[in-house]
């Protein structure tokens, strides 16, 4: 299982943010909308454990991932990873062996990379846009992140995505079977 070293910093300004990444030479890569699928188990013991299955169309890419939350640390999140070439039929199968769809669910990606670092920058409905940092490791990360002029101290946020929205926001979306910006329910 592949170890994941990342941070987030919220309700940031992506104008601004982007214009820095310029400034430092970042790769711009774009903008698409990820069209999620998330799959828990059939008694919902997964939401409370932190992992999921998620199913990720981002334009023609198609990705299937396990993922578990272990510690709210900048290497707390664990996950496998591969291509699926058909949405539909992934989500068929998983429904066939007892894991239903739970969740779907949308988001704005922008996406740039500066060396090693991956910068995601993330707009979810109806809440303030975030950045998230992931890279090779933790002392990467705290270089990349006072560059661009966040404070690790104060602002550095290592929870989940889903602990994000619910925590800070009051946005149930652990129980929401969509979240997408025309349907929220």
């Amino acid at each position: 299982m592949q170890n994941e070293i990342e941070v987030r910093f919220l309700e940031i300004n992506k104008d601004e943010l982007l214009e820095k990444l310029k400034v430092l030479g970042a790769d711009d890569h774009g903008e698409v909308m990820l069209e999620e699928v998330i799959i828990y188990d059939p008694e919902l013991t997964w939401l409370k454990e932190k992992r999921f299955i998620r199913l990720r169309k981002s334009g023609e890419n198609i990705t299937c991932t396990y993922k578990e939350h272990r510690a709210q640390a900048v290497d707390g999140a664990h996950e496998i990873e591969f291509n699926v070439t058909d949405l539909d039929k992934a989500c068929d199968l998983f429904e066939k062996i007892g894991l239903p769809p739970f969740r779907r669910q949308q988001k704005k990606r922008h996406t740039l990379t500066l060396g090693d670092t991956t910068i995601d920058i993330d707009t979810w409905p109806n809440i303030p846009t975030y950045v998230e940092l992931e890279g090779p490791s933790e002392e990467t990360l705290r270089t990349v992140a006072k560059n661009l002029g966040f404070d690790w101290g104060k602002e550095a946020v290592f929870d989940d995505a889903k602990m994000v929205i619910e925590g800070r926001y009051g946005i149930p979306v652990g129980t929401l079977r969509w979240f997408t910006f025309d349907r929220i329910e």
